[in-house]
């Protein structure tokens, strides 16, 4: 991309070792954040001692919080607030738009001013299994827990179990696993 916020590419050598990110000048890190290679982040803050794996894209206007696990492969849209504690698995994609479409009425691209994101809040000690999807609008309460591969159409509770398509509470934990 050229005239953007955008860094160049970033190719460094760090312990021998060669690194590839695209990190926009306007993110906010913590302290002792770790990210991975091959991540482009933009616009959004990412909490002291959190982890960002490879392949993960974070847009503008996301939060995540601190000691934070986000596994590769991971899409965070804008509009995502990411609590604290919190793991997100492999290959998770948040959605910000319930109705996505590439033209407007006329057949023009849509721009941002054609939509409105609508927030999704996942909240302190949630864990994510990998490939879930989570829907546009969607709270994941306090130490819940969705399981791989479900779908989340609406709000899960604190303390709870869900998965499937779409997810389903299956159980409630207590406070501490």
């Amino acid at each position: 991309m050229s005239g953007g916020k955008f860094l160049s590419w970033c190719f460094s050598e760090v312990e021998g070792k060669l690194q590839i990110r695209k990190i926009s000048s306007d993110v906010k890190t913590g302290k002792d954040v770790k990210i991975s290679d091959f991540v482009n982040l933009y616009g959004c803050e990412i909490g002291d001692n959190t982890k960002i794996g490879a392949f993960v894209e974070v847009q503008k206007g996301a939060k995540i919080g601190k000691n934070c696990k986000i596994s590769s492969h991971t899409f965070v849209c804008e509009g995502v607030q990411i609590g604290d504690e919190v793991f997100v698995g492999h290959g998770v994609t948040f959605i910000n738009d319930p109705y996505p479409r590439a033209t407007t009425s006329d057949g023009r691209l849509q721009t941002e001013e054609d939509w409105v994101c609508i927030s999704t809040t996942v909240e302190k000690r949630a864990s994510i299994g990998s490939n879930a999807t989570v829907l546009a609008g969607v709270t994941i309460g306090a130490n819940a827990i969705v399981g791989a591969g479900s779908v989340v159409t609406k709000d899960v509770p604190s303390n709870t179990v869900v998965a499937g398509n779409p997810a389903k509470i299956l159980k409630t934990i207590g406070e501490e696993r």
